[in-house]
This record gives structure tokens, C-alpha cells and sequence, in this order.
């Protein structure tokens, strides 16, 4: 039998073949399901999972150790007395396949991801990690004393009686010095949170030393396991197992918690009984061989991480850097229920996980609740646990760049922020990049575009998640060019014909997804009647027949579209007039217009151009941009409620762009 972990315990008694897990509720009360976690009777080869003698079964009893988090870490025999030990992490996965061959080996202790073993045959005390996501070299190879370990916290003794250390098994330094108040060299050590358990030798002195209150508990001596706030030892006399209560700051009497013979073995810790360090839980095997479990009673320390692995700030859906998921693990000291959060930069909740136990696993497939990728951009995540006994909280969280998912509106770069698209009078059609700071910070040209060349940055009209660009020839021709995900164009890339006679239309505009599909539309104002056409993004590279949807535009001297300026999904479209007023037709998603909306009056009589630019300020909400017949650009941040801020100046000598799209 081994140590139970957090509402988890993993014991095997001879009467099976499996070492066995089932998942126990908190209060002790439920069992769920069982798992395995490595066969454990003797393979055709004569290798075998190492046993010693123990009172429950007459073919001894397989040593293990628990690690809080369904890891289970154990010796394998070769048959000839060879072992090595193994890390079992699922049914079927398992770590610890570069660990030395030993006899004698034996598990020390294991919380969460770090391990301690040692093995006569060496004189030697291994420390190490599960690295289940991220390598870290932490290994050590040590001399054989008292060991335990809280996350990443090997604590060990110092120098001096009574005097433990912690080394930082990460930062690779000592982060702790304690004098416990022991009168020996520590003998043996286990360490729970606050609580630093030391004795002096089997019946030599022992305490609890308290770090929070900085005070030495005496307990009684004699072998024990620690739980938290508690100590557990098994009377052989009595035929009891005897529990001691300390979280007060003072010992209490032990208490009689089960019948437990005494049995023939010297030392029957995790083998007949055990204690469950993260929790409530002893386990102990009754006379009728079933495994029992009973509730210490004693208070718990509130909820605490003990150690945790977090992804970096950083993913791609399509793995450019290499990191297309985002896999964290945290250790708590007990079991939670706990529930992880991704939101955008406004604060919309995209993906939603939520789980229990004492291990926080946090497998995201970086996709939303409905199975889709969120869009580019900034996004932010949250972990909230809440504990499982009620005794506190424990909340972390952290900001996260996504790429490689859907592209936003007038967004041709790799992250959801909008790039304006300019071409001067050398051919050169540039993208200018921003690093969501409201300012075009860098820039890539493709040269070679003839004059006249007007360009539309529009959405993906495939399946890749890259937005394509619409560029209309002078001659009339417009060609889609596929999607290139922040680099920049020249005419002969990769591009497909939409068709010719395109020159009727004296706007080009793509205001985002009108017809509520979610996908990028385009809108053309005929030059000899003014009337809108709607053509729709067929989602397969195409653009559908054109639709008349609005007539006579004909007293707009600049029709931009701008995304979805409102926060309803849909695209919209802004229109100014000859005396300078700014109007907004916030799309309805079927392919229509609402009714114009003022926006500004006596506005832009000196703007020679005026582009939706989506995005450039990094708060989820489209912008504008102006530019002046000085060559004056300016920014008027959307305020995400179809209106827009005063402008704000971000570049001077623009005059010598040609076109700005």
C-alpha cells in the first residue's frame, strides 16, 4: 500500500496484479473509478515489480510511493535483484527510464512532480523531476540522510543539531535555514507546508517544528507518518493505529482512530497503513484485507500552491515558435475545485476548463468553448481554485500573445492588430505594422505595382487563417492573393482572377462580415450610379454575384469600411459627406445596412484619406486613421461603442504615399 494522494490513493495488496488507483472524494465518503498504473505480478522475462514482506498478503507487498498528483513511482526487478525505479504518470506513460540500475532501492519521498530515492548498493540518494511538459535539469546525486520534499524545496539537514536546510531544486540555491530545536543530527525528515516533522532514530526524540508560528512541538517518538497538522502511528501494542493532534500549536493526546494488529514486520508504514499528506485521509488495510479509509478531524492549513509549471506568454496555432499548445500544471497542498479562464482583450470569455483534485492540469488545445480558434491577439487567463473542505482560495493568472487563429479586421500581420497598406509612387505596396501601441513601428514592401493599383486588405476566403488581400489591377483586373500572414506582396505571388471590368467601381472596401457568417465581404460603389453592391465572401476563394444594397451614394466623398465599430459582430461602414459630416451604417448581419447614425460634423474637410484600420491600439476596438493634405497622419481610437476619440497626430511626411488602403 502506498500513500494515498489528494482524494487519490494507490496501494496493491497481493491479491491483485495491477497496482491500482481510485479517486476518493475529499470527506473520504466516495470512490470513484479505478485506474492502473503498472502490472504487478512477475513477467515471462522474471522481471517483476519489487515486493518486501509484508502482514497483508502472504506474497509481500509492492513499496511505493504517491506524488500527490495520480504519479505513482515504484522499483522494477530485471529478475535478478537488479532494480530500477520508474515513474508511472498514466496508464500508459511512464518516466524514470534514465534512472541508474541499483539494489536496495527504496522511495524517500514525493510531492507533486520531484522525487527522492536512494539504494544501498550505491550509498547514494537521487533527487529528480517529472519534466511533463518542459525540461529542467535538476537532477542530484547525493549522499544518503534524512530527506523530504515540498515542491521544489529538498529539505535536508544542516549543519548542527537540529538545523534543516531547503535548496532550491529550480533556482539551484539554498532558500531556507531552520533550527528546529532538535538535539541530534535529524534522522528523519517530512515536511508538510508549515509543518517540518524531524526525530532523532526510531525511538529517539521527535517534533514538529512549527514555520509559522517559529516554535518546536514536541510529539511523541517511535515511527509515524505526517499528515497535515497530525502525525499518525501504528501501537503495536494496542493493536491501534493512534493519531496526534498538533495544528493548535500544541500536541493533543493521541487518539485511537482504527484497529490495526500488530503484525510480524517492524515497520508497516506504507505498507498496512498510510497517511494522506495532502489531506484528511488515513488508509489503513483491515482485518477483512479491504482497504479502509478514516477522517483525521483535524483542520487544515488554508489552500496553497506548493509548485507549479507555467507555458510561457506565448502561443501559435500553427506552431511558428514552435508552441501550439498550452500545457500548465499546479500543486496545491490539498484538493480543489478549480476552474481556468481564457477572455480577449475585452474581456469576452473564449475558453472555460474546469477540474478537481489537489493537481491542476491544464491541457488547452488553444481553441474555444465551441471547438473554434479565437482571434489573434492579447488575451488573458486566470486560474481560480476554490478548496475542496472550504479552508481559503488560491488564484493566479498572467496575460498570453496568440497567434496562428483567426485573423482580425484589416489584419494582415500575425497578431490581431490592423496594418495600413500603402503604395508610393517607386510600385512599393507596404505594410506598416504596429505593436498595438497606436503607432506603425516597423514596415515590409513588396515592390513592382503599377500605377493605378488600388488595394483592398480583406479576410481569409479560405481555410488557412491568413487574411488575403485584394489588389485591382489598372486595367480592371481583380485578383485575390492568398493570404501571407504578415509578409509583404509583390504581383507575382501566389494569386487568383476574380474577374475583369472592375474599374466601374469607384470604391473598393471590405467593412468586415455583413452577411453574419463570419467572414470578411466586399463593398463596391458603381461610379455611374453611386449605388452599393454587396459582394459576399463564398468561403472558398470566391466572392458571390454582386447584391444592390443601398443606391445613389453619390454625395459621399469617402466610404470606409471599418469593422465592427458597435461590439455586435458584424462589419460597418462610415461615410462622409460634402459638408464634412461622418456617418456610421452599423451592419445588421443579412447582408444589409441599418439607417445612417451621426458620428462627426464639419469633420475631415482636409483628410485626403481615411482607412478603417481595425486595430492598432491593442484594446480589442477598431481605429481610424486620417491623413492630411500636409501628409499629417492621425489616429481616432474607436471607443467600441460605434463613436471615436478626438485625434491624436502618429506621423508626419505621409504625402508621399500614393494610396493609403
Amino acid at each position: 500500500m502506498a500513500s494515498p494522494v489528494p482524494g487519490i490513493h494507490y496501494r496493491k495488496l497481493c491479491v491483485y496484479q495491477w497496482v491500482i488507483g481510485r479517486q476518493i472524494s475529499a470527506d473520504g465518503s466516495t470512490v470513484l473509478d479505478k485506474t492502473s498504473r503498472g502490472y504487478a505480478a512477475t513477467y515471462a522475462d522474471g522481471s517483476h515489480v519489487q515486493r518486501v514482506s509484508c502482514d497483508a498478503g502472504a506474497e509481500g507487498c509492492v513499496p511505493m510511493r504517491s506524488f500527490g498528483n495520480t504519479y505513482v513511482g515504484y522499483f522494477m526487478d530485471d529478475g535478478t535483484g537488479k532494480q530500477t525505479a520508474q515513474i508511472h504518470l498514466t496508464e500508459n506513460s511512464r518516466s524514470g527510464t534514465d534512472e541508474p540500475t541499483v539494489t536496495g532501492g527504496r522511495f524517500v519521498d514525493a510531492t507533486g512532480r520531484y522525487y527522492v530515492y536512494q539504494a544501498t548498493s550505491t550509498g547514494k540518494q537521487y533527487v529528480d523531476a517529472v519534466n511533463s511538459y518542459r525540461y529542467d535539469d535538476v537532477r542530484l546525486t547525493r549522499s544518503v540522510t534524512a530527506a523530504s520534499v515540498w515542491g521544489s524545496a529538498l529539505w535536508t539537514p544542516g549543519t548542527g543539531n537540529g538545523v534543516v536546510t531547503a535548496y532550491d531544486l529550480e533556482g539551484k540555491k539554498t532558500v531556507h535555514t531552520v533550527s528546529t530545536g532538535a538535539p541530534c543530527t535529524v534522522k528523519e525528515l517530512q515536511v508538510i507546508g508549515r509543518w517540518i516533522y524531524w526525530n532523532c532514530g526510531p525511538t529517539g526524540a521527535a517534533g514538529v517544528y512549527d514555520r509559522t508560528a517559529k516554535k518546536n512541538i514536541k510529539v511523541p517518538s517511535g515511527p509515524a507518518l505526517v499528515g497535515d497538522g497530525y502525525l499518525v502511528q501504528h501501537d503495536r501494542t494496542a493493536g491501534k493505529l493512534m493519531l496526534t493532534d498538533y495544528h493548535s500549536g500544541t500536541a493533543a493526546a493521541a487518539r485511537a482512530i482504527a484497529d490495526l494488529p500488530a503484525g510480524n514486520t517492524v515497520d508497516q508504514r506504507r505498507l498496512t497503513w498510510t497517511v494522506d499528506k495532502f489531506g484528511g485521509d488515513i488508509a489503513y488495510v483491515g482485518a477483512d484485507k479491504a482497504i479502509r479509509i478514516v477522517q483525521s478531524g483535524v483542520p487544515t492549513q488554508s489552500l496553497a500552491k506548493i509548485e507549479s509549471d507555467v507555458a510561457g506568454d506565448a502561443v501559435d496555432v500553427k506552431g511558428r515558435n514552435g508552441v501550439d499548445y498550452w500545457d500548465s500544471i499546479w500543486q496545491l497542498n490539498k484538493p480543489a475545485d478549480w476552474t481556468f479562464t481564457v477572455k480577449d482583450a475585452q474581456g469576452r470569455t473564449e475558453r472555460t476548463i474546469t477540474g478537481s483534485g489537489a493537481h491542476v492540469e491544464v491541457n488547452w488545445d488553444l481553441k474555444t468553448d465551441s471547438g473554434t480558434f479565437p482571434y489573434n491577439g492579447p488575451k488573458t487567463w486566470s486560474l481560480k481554485a476554490t478548496a475542496e473542505d472550504g479552508g481559503g482560495t488560491y488564484t493566479t493568472g498572467g496575460s498570453l500573445g496568440y497567434n496562428g487563429g483567426l485573423q482580425g479586421f484589416h489584419d494582415q500581420g500575425y497578431y490581431s492588430y490592423g496594418e495600413l497598406v500603402t503604395l508610393n509612387s517607386s510600385g512599393a505596396l507596404t505594410l506598416h505594422y504596429t505593436k498595438g501601441k497606436g503607432t506603425f513601428d516597423f514596415k515590409y514592401s513588396g515592390s513592382g505595382w503599377p500605377a493605378g493599383t488600388v488595394a483592398v486588405p480583406f479576410g481569409d476566403m479560405g481555410a488557412d487563417r491568413c487574411a488575403e488581400m485584394l489588389v485591382r489591377m489598372p486595367d480592371g483586373e481583380l485578383r485575390r492573393y492568398a493570404g501571407r500572414c504578415g509578409e509583404p506582396y509583390s504581383p507575382s505571388n501566389s494569386h487568383t482572377s476574380l474577374g475583369t471590368g472592375w474599374n466601374a467601381y469607384n470604391v473598393l472596401t471590405a467593412p468586415g462580415d455583413l452577411t453574419g457568417d463570419g467572414r470578411t465581404d466586399l463593398l463596391a460603389r458603381k461610379a455611374s450610379t453611386g449605388d452599393i453592391y454587396l459582394f459576399a465572401n463564398d468561403g472558398a476563394g470566391k466572392l458571390k454575384a454582386g447584391v444592390k444594397i443601398r443606391s445613389a451614394w453619390t454625395g459621399y466623398t469617402k466610404i470606409v469600411g471599418a469593422g465592427d465599430l458597435n461590439g455586435d459582430g458584424y462589419g460597418d461602414v462610415l461615410a462622409r459627406d460634402r459638408s464634412g459630416t461622418l456617418y456610421r451604417y452599423d451592419g445588421l448581419g443579412n447582408g444589409k445596412l441599418k439607417d445612417r447614425v451621426k458620428v462627426f460634423s464639419d469633420w475631415g474637410g482636409s483628410y485626403n484619406a481615411i482607412v478603417g484600420v481595425g486595430d492598432i491600439t491593442g484594446d480589442g476596438k477598431s481605429d481610424l486613421v486620417v491623413r492630411d493634405t500636409s501628409g499629417n497622419l492621425y489616429r481616432n481610437d474607436g471607443k467600441g461603442n460605434g463613436s471615436f476619440g478626438s485625434r491624436v497626430k502618429i506621423a508626419t511626411g505621409w504625402q508621399i504615399y500614393k494610396g493609403l488602403f
